[in-house]
């Protein structure tokens, strides 16, 4: 980091009272003469929207420089408004958000791990640690209320509410604060409960009970205070959705394997299932089976559930039969599985309309690199694209129906982050909240563009390259950036999950600085079909997407404009993983890198456990899991290092570093850390990500930049 970078971040802390790093680091930028990073970052970013049960409202949670708030609107001008006012960067998160029946309250969780549901984090290093707390507000307005600790809240249609504390259901009601009534816990197992669902008519709650190697359905009866486990097996059994008259439950049965799980999925040994019960009785019966071969590995959709209980009594569901993620619907008595989603493309989330008829979703279809939101009746048709037959150049995901022809939905461009829209019927689509953009947001954003290129094996690569003011006249540093994940996909504009937004806001940020950009969308990523995500032999099975890493590099290499001595590397989680094989094995074509909570050696997981029967294999696995990390090739290593992670992460721990800087030092290694003490994985400071995406920059231009 350069001298002025580290003075204006002291001098901004040591200013801190009343203020916020932002603003502090905005008004000392044209002091310090500093690339103002923040510029990039504080924009609002929307996320979870939910529409109200009766219809004509709708909630979401925009972060605002770290700040993170619910705001709501409602027909027929759905104008927008902010329903809490917490106004600091203080590392607190904000979900699980859940309407009541009748739309006049909102209940969602503040605080806590709302990403791995593990401890409370404390990324400010209080004294105290934080709370997580269940809150209750009126959608006309008021202070909030906390309802009890816990997370994960839903409502039944008679105000009950029923939510999580120490993997327990708990439940409180509404109204508690008048009637005095205190929360208590409802159904106490010796295991972990999860997938919280009320029956249509408030009689029963349906939820998961995580026991390690098998799952049940669970049925908790408020009248007789009873719990039933539907049709219980030696599997794992999730995803439950209630039929409309209460009286019978689908859910997801995967077999139970012993196999140890690494690489590409066992498809023929992993079948799966649907499943219906009676709710009563808790008898079972299965109505649906994946075949064996491509699909028999289930893979999920973003939805309340993995399965959507149609009008016609139809069920729902996401299946990979042909290669790709579509949406299926069969007879709720059992039947044929019938394809509503055809072509070569994935679907992701996906949303039920008030009536039943319609399945609403987002896909990549006939744009394979952005995402647009669909529609399709449940018992199949045509499908056809909810803003019309131009797709432009937007991205749009999460439509939900708010009733009266109106669809809400979240979208971005390759210049606008993500904001709540809605479309009612014919009408021009319309932002929620158009003023909620900084007037300082940088206004020359770069319009990426599509790039495919061959990897050094030949597998074809998606990517997208972010050019700098200039053009080819010269020739620039570059810098290539691997997402996370691995299953995630970079699209041609902002993304829809907070993490990936400021990594495209950090390529940006470069482009800015005179880098030409290149993000990768390596093998083992989404949006391409089972085979591309499937690939074999991938990270900790053979680092065969190490062959992407290279096939980018000799890409950039190739380029009139980049020149081929200056060219770098970064990503964060698995992308920090590439960045560190391409250092370790490619020093010579990547000159320098910024690894960000990466893995670094895939054999010292602790998730495998050794048996009588897996021995020969487990060893086996891990001499490969070493043999694919950055660790076993860090003798060649020799280009210079940024290496950032924050101490609590419980995603990739923290260890990984502590080895990888082991291994750095005894090579003579150039590197340099950033700690975040307190810090998780996605940072829930945006103080953190400001400190780490600044770091990035500087150390790129001096390791890259001509001095």
């Amino acid at each position: 980091m350069s001298f002025r970078s580290i003075s204006a971040l002291v001098l901004c802390e040591n200013r801190l009272v009343g203020k916020s790093l932002l603003a502090c680091l905005l008004a000392l930028s044209p002091i310090f003469g500093a690339d103002p990073i923040e510029r990039y970052l504080n924009a609002p970013f929307a996320s979870e929207l939910v529409a109200a049960p009766g219809g004509g409202e709708v909630a979401w949670i925009l972060d605002e420089a770290g700040a993170r708030n619910l705001w709501v609107a409602a027909a027929p001008d759905f104008k927008a408004r902010r329903l809490t006012s917490y106004k600091d960067d203080d590392g607190q998160d904000l979900g699980d958000l859940a309407w009541s029946a009748d739309g006049r309250f909102l209940v969602y969780t503040r605080g806590g791990d709302l990403e791995t549901n593990g401890d409370i984090p404390n990324p400010r290093n209080l004294p105290e640690t934080p709370e997580q707390a269940v809150y209750a507000i009126l959608f006309d307005g008021g202070a909030p209320r906390k309802l009890s600790d816990g997370h994960g809240p839903t409502v039944s249609r008679d105000g009950r509410v029923a939510f999580l504390k120490n993997g327990q259901i708990w439940m409180t009601t509404l109204d508690a604060e008048k009637t005095g009534a205190k929360p208590e816990e409802a159904v106490h197992t010796k295991a972990s409960s999860y997938e919280l669902q009320w029956s249509p008519d408030g009689a029963a709650l349906a939820f998961t009970s995580y026991r390690g190697g098998h799952s049940f359905i669970g049925v908790y009866r408020i009248a007789s205070k009873s719990v039933t486990y539907l049709d219980p097996s030696v599997d794992h059994d999730n995803s439950p959705v209630w039929s409309p008259d209460s009286r019978r439950i689908a859910f997801v049965r995967r077999a139970y394997s012993s196999a140890i799980s690494v690489g590409p999925v066992r498809d023929a040994q992993t079948p799966w299932s649907i499943r219906v019960a009676d709710a009563t009785t808790g008898a079972g019966r299965a109505v649906w089976h994946a075949e064996k071969g491509p699909g028999s590995a289930f893979r999920g959709m973003e939805a309340e559930s993995q399965i959507l209980w149609a009008d016609g009594d139809r069920l729902v569901f996401p299946w990979e039969r042909d290669g790709w993620l579509h949406l299926y619907s069969v007879p709720a008595d059992a039947g044929h599985a019938q394809l509503l989603t055809p072509g070569e493309f994935e679907i992701e989330q996906v949303s039920l309309s008030r009536d039943r008829r319609e399945i609403l979703f987002s896909s990549n279809q006939d744009d394979i690199d952005r995402r647009h939101v669909w529609r399709v009746a449940a018992s199949g048709g045509k499908v056809s694209p909810i803003l019309g037959s131009q797709l432009g150049e937007g991205i749009e995901w999460g439509p939900v129906d708010v009733a009266g022809g109106a669809i809400a939905f979240l979208r971005s461009s390759a210049t606008e982050i993500s904001r709540a829209a809605v479309k009612i019927g014919n009408a021009p689509v319309r932002d929620l909240a158009p003023d909620s953009i900084p007037a300082d947001f940088p206004k020359d954003l770069v319009k990426p563009q599509q790039v495919i290129f061959p990897s050094s094996d030949g597998l074809q690569i998606h990517g997208q390259l972010f050019l700098p003011a200039g053009g080819a006249a010269a020739k620039h540093p570059a810098v290539i950036f691997f997402h996370g994940g691995s299953r995630r996909q970079m699209l041609l504009g902002y993304h829809y999950r907070r993490y990936y937004s400021n990594a495209y806001a950090m390529n940006q940020y470069l482009a800015a600085r005179g880098f030409v950009v290149l993000s990768v969308n390596y093998r083992s990523g989404i949006g391409y079909g089972l085979n591309f995500r499937e690939a074999l032999n991938f990270g900790n099975s053979g680092g065969s997407d190490f062959n992407d890493v290279m096939g980018a590099g000799l890409y950039m290499a190739s380029r009139p404009d980049v020149d081929p001595k200056r060219i770098g590397a970064w990503g964060g989680s698995y992308g920090g993983y590439l960045t560190a094989m391409a250092l370790a094995r490619a020093s010579n074509l990547f000159a320098a890198g910024v690894d960000m909570h990466g893995v670094e050696d895939w054999s010292i997981r602790g998730d495998r456990q050794l048996t009588a029967l897996n021995v020969d294999e487990l060893r086996e696995i891990e001499r490969t899991a070493l043999q694919s990390s950055p660790l076993a090739d860090v003798k060649n290593w020799h280009s210079p290092v940024l290496l950032i992670h924050g101490d609590d992460d419980r995603n990739v721990a923290f260890n990984q570093t502590e080895r990888l800087v082991e291994a750095l030092r005894a090579q003579g290694v150039d590197f340099e850390e950033l700690i975040f003490p307190g810090e998780v994985h996605e940072f829930l400071l945006e103080e953190s990500w400001i400190k780490a995406y600044r770091a990035a920059g500087d150390f790129l231009a001096r390791k890259l930049k001509p001095q």
